[in-house]
């Protein structure tokens, strides 16, 4: 059973007894389309690992497991276990894990369902591997900073997310939207906006359109920087008030550093401290958080 048409979704939703929760962002994709597109950005090929994060009732995991070598689909919601059963009957190389995405360990949970598929793998090394998301507002940013943070094997992420979040992370310095999410995601990924996706494709349709996202993760940091947490502080600062100066707003993070001390450290990385976080690109916070880092850390 394909839970792409309306009628099919319908049915199961209603045969199953489910309710849909706008407190986890339930809204079931029904285009088959959109779903092709969306399988064409994450590019699996047999010899790939996806995890699907938020499968819904599987309309795109049975698309992904059509291609891809194993498919790992990962809900939060046990009342959807029942139906993703059923709607993957006879696709051997599909596994359904209840897990909440915000505390799963990705690297950890590929390691350890190779071979519980029918999949082509063997042994215990976790090679890279592929996530697809259809993500709820709420948990948007910390879980696409908990991937890029905090998994190493991750090569690509596809997620579908409100548009103006992905307008967000596309963002350029001194625009509107550019702001901590975009630097922080273009600090681990190459990031594209594949397209956009109407909010009339949904069950239940959402107040808002969403886009999909591809993020290639990179070997290394767009950026080399001394010290990561330094880095990542200055860039929280920079937007936290963003009609401050940087000079003012950087106060916050070393309640030791005077003023006259931050004008050096801002002399040292040749950036004006009269200029807003908004308008520093990724190399110049990394040149900022650098010249603070050998004045008060090394």
């Amino acid at each position: 059973m394909d839970p792409v048409s309306p009628a099919v979704v319908k049915e199961l939703i209603s045969r199953h007894g489910f309710r849909i929760k706008k407190s986890l962002g339930q809204n079931f994709l029904i285009d088959g389309n959109i779903i092709r597109k969306i399988v064409a950005a994450v590019e699996p090929s047999p010899a790939d690992t996806v995890v699907e994060i938020g499968p819904g009732l599987g309309a795109l995991t049975r698309s992904l497991a059509a291609r891809a070598g194993q498919v790992l689909a990962v809900e939060i919601d046990r009342n959807l276990i029942p139906v993703l059963e059923e709607t993957m009957t006879g696709l051997d190389n599909v596994h359904i894990i209840e897990s909440d995405a915000l505390k799963t360990d990705f690297d950890s949970l590929v390691k350890a369902e190779r071979g519980h598929t029918s999949s082509p793998f063997t042994g215990d090394v976790v090679t890279q591997y592929k996530v697809a998301a259809n993500l709820p507002y709420y948990i948007t940013t910390p879980l696409i900073m908990h991937l890029l943070e905090k998994h190493s094997s991750i090569n690509r992420i596809v997620v579908m997310v409100q548009e103006e979040v992905a307008r967000r992370i596309m963002a350029r310095p001194d625009t509107p939207e550019y702001g901590a999410l975009t630097l922080a995601v273009n600090f681990y990924a190459h990031t594209e906006m594949v397209f956009r996706v109407p909010r009339t494709v949904f069950i239940p349709r959402p107040e808002v359109d969403s886009a999909v996202v591809r993020l290639d993760v990179r070997d290394t940091p767009a950026v080399s920087v001394k010290d990561k947490k330094v880095f990542f502080a200055l860039v929280r600062a920079g937007f936290q008030q963003r009609r401050k100066t940087l000079l003012n707003a950087v106060g916050c993070i070393d309640k030791r550093i005077s003023k006259e001390m931050w004008l050096g450290v801002f002399q040292q990385a040749d950036i004006e401290p009269g200029r807003r976080g908004e308008t520093l690109s990724l190399g110049e916070f990394a040149r900022l958080a650098d010249a603070y880092t050998n004045a008060y850390l090394l």
